[in-house]
């Protein structure tokens, strides 16, 4: 079980639209994301995912390329520059090409998607990602997936589930989707892809064909609309968070793919009662909720343990600080446990 805990002061969902799609489209493991712009946006960019993927342990170097807009691009047009760098790495052995383009260029107004549309041998898939006009990371996360998710085709539904628009750049992206993963194992439901982290592309394929989506968090609401839309895929909108939330999302689940959750609600139930048995030490105590993570789902969770626990939550004092994490599912919450556990008994 990992305890390693977040930086208190900084995130990781605070970028840039084109941030949040690079966020994306690098963990197509045999694909090239081009920039189209600046260099700058490329290095500071490279320089961000190589860092997260070193926290995260991956030592995995994005495969990122500029198209290294100058001077005169700018003046007079960059879609040229962008031409050269397309066929340049599709001379290479790679699968995909992801072009996203950056604000310097919708403002002088290339045709992306008319350079993209040429014929190089590789699919060459635009993702419009300039954010001067309001676009967040969030939006860039939300576009890459929709731009991705179009170019796979209808095909045959299974009982599989998929999960979509993990947080690549959050540390509990591998814990969060094991969690997911237990509890669909408990309603006896295999997961399909994980759209998209560390995904080959020929994987994208098979997109359409699970009975289920569940999307990381309602930021995603509009790419599983798409889903929807596109495939007749229902969804959840978030993962699980906190005791109570665990459970209805095993209900929400189990009713979708239409199989008895009774049983492996009964098996979740007992479960948080031993945890909360194991931690009943921190019973009684006094404590005052702080980051790293500020948003109300967080809180609630938060909360629901402290309440459990009978830990009297105020600032008045006497209080300790506890920190809130993001307690996706049970497991989320037990790591929480653990971190309050530290504090309270340093």
């Amino acid at each position: 079980m990992s305890l390693k805990a977040s930086p208190t002061l900084s995130s990781r969902s605070g970028g840039c639209t084109l941030t949040g799609a690079l966020s994306v489209t690098t963990h197509v493991r045999d694909a090239v994301s081009i920039i189209h712009g600046p260099r700058g946006c490329a290095h500071h960019n490279f320089s961000l995912l190589h860092a997260t993927g070193l926290d995260n342990d991956l030592a995995v170097i994005p495969d990122l390329v500029s198209s290294a807009l100058g001077e005169s691009d700018i003046v007079f047009g960059g879609e040229d520059a962008l031409f050269r760098t397309i066929h340049a790495v599709c001379e290479r052995d790679v699968s995909a090409v992801f072009v996203l383009s950056t604000c310097i260029v919708d403002t002088i107004g290339d045709d992306v998607e008319a350079v993209c549309a040429r014929e190089y041998g590789v699919p060459v898939i635009p993702v419009s990602t300039a954010g001067f006009l309001g676009g967040t990371f969030h939006d860039g996360v939300n576009k890459a997936l929709i731009s991705l998710a179009g170019i796979a085709p209808p095909i045959e539904h299974d009982r599989s589930v998929n999960i979509i628009g993990e947080m690549n750049l959050e540390y509990e992206v591998e814990e969060n989707f094991a969690e997911v993963l237990r509890l669909l194992t408990l309603l006896g439901i295999p997961a399909g892809i994980r759209f998209v982290h560390n995904l080959r592309f020929d994987e994208i394929g098979m997109l359409g064909g699970a009975q289920l989506n569940i999307l990381r968090d309602p930021s995603l609401v509009p790419v599983g609309e798409f889903l929807k839309a596109r495939f007749g895929t229902p969804y959840i909108s978030s993962f699980p968070h906190g005791l109570s939330g665990t459970l209805t999302f095993l209900k929400s689940v189990a009713d979708a793919c239409r199989v008895d959750g009774s049983r492996a609600m009964g098996i979740e139930q007992a479960l948080q009662g031993e945890i909360l048995a194991d931690f009943a030490d921190l019973g009684r105590s006094r404590a005052v909720f702080f980051g790293p993570v500020t948003d109300p789902v967080s809180f609630l969770a938060a909360q629901e343990a402290a309440d459990a626990l009978h830990i009297r939550v105020g600032s008045d004092p006497g209080a300790c600080p506890l920190p809130v994490h993001p307690a996706v599912g049970t497991a989320g919450v037990k790591r929480m446990l653990h971190c309050w556990r530290r504090t309270l008994h340093a």
